[in-house]
């Protein structure tokens, strides 16, 4: 296993695209969603979940995404559905990190939402550390209550984000990264 830091300085998202299986064994996506449950949770209110594709499911849910998709742009190709249908297939694992807030009087929604991206994070640099590639992506079907109720989303749920996970089928080009000159500063 990498140094800690040094895996946070080299953490890069791979693109879905360029990812190939295997994804995780079962033993690792148990690390992977152990890990993602352990961030700050200010009153124990777990206001995540997670859903797991992989296999049959993610084209399962790429069907649920390419009929909204279909019913909302009656103009769409065939090619544009069929493209949706594949939003969830180039990786072998997607988890969906479900946002779920709840009435509390000392936790506002905002910090209950800030955990659920925590626990995002914790998915990726897991996955990163376990050797996988990872992206944490979303989308308009991240965001469209048809979609969200034919995934199985309470009313009350949103989603954080989509982490896509399997083995980088190449090299990872860093990307720039803003200086800290640029986005620091003192008060």
């Amino acid at each position: 296993m990498p140094d800690a830091l040094e895996l946070l300085k080299a953490r890069r998202s791979v693109k879905p695209r360029e990812m190939t299986g295997p994804g995780p064994s079962p033993a690792e996506l148990e690390t992977i969603l152990t890990i993602g449950a352990r961030v700050p949770d200010h009153g124990k209110l777990a206001p995540w979940r997670f859903i797991i594709f992989e296999g049959d499911a993610r084209a399962r849910a790429g069907q649920v995404i390419a009929s909204v998709f279909a019913n909302k742009n009656a103009q769409a190709s065939a090619a544009d559905i069929e493209m949706e249908k594949k939003r969830l297939m180039d990786a072998p694992l997607v988890i969906a990190v479900v946002s779920l807030t709840k009435q509390h009087p000392k936790v506002p929604a905002w910090e209950q939402e800030l955990s659920s991206g925590a626990s995002a994070m914790n998915i990726v640099t897991a996955a990163t550390a376990l050797g996988y590639g990872a992206c944490w992506l979303t989308g308009w079907f991240a965001f469209d209550r048809d979609v969200l109720n034919g995934l199985g989303l309470k009313p009350d749920e949103k989603i954080a984000g989509f982490i896509h996970i399997g083995k980088a089928a190449k090299r990872n080009e860093e990307r720039p990264r803003p200086a800290l000159s640029e986005i620091v500063t003192r008060f």
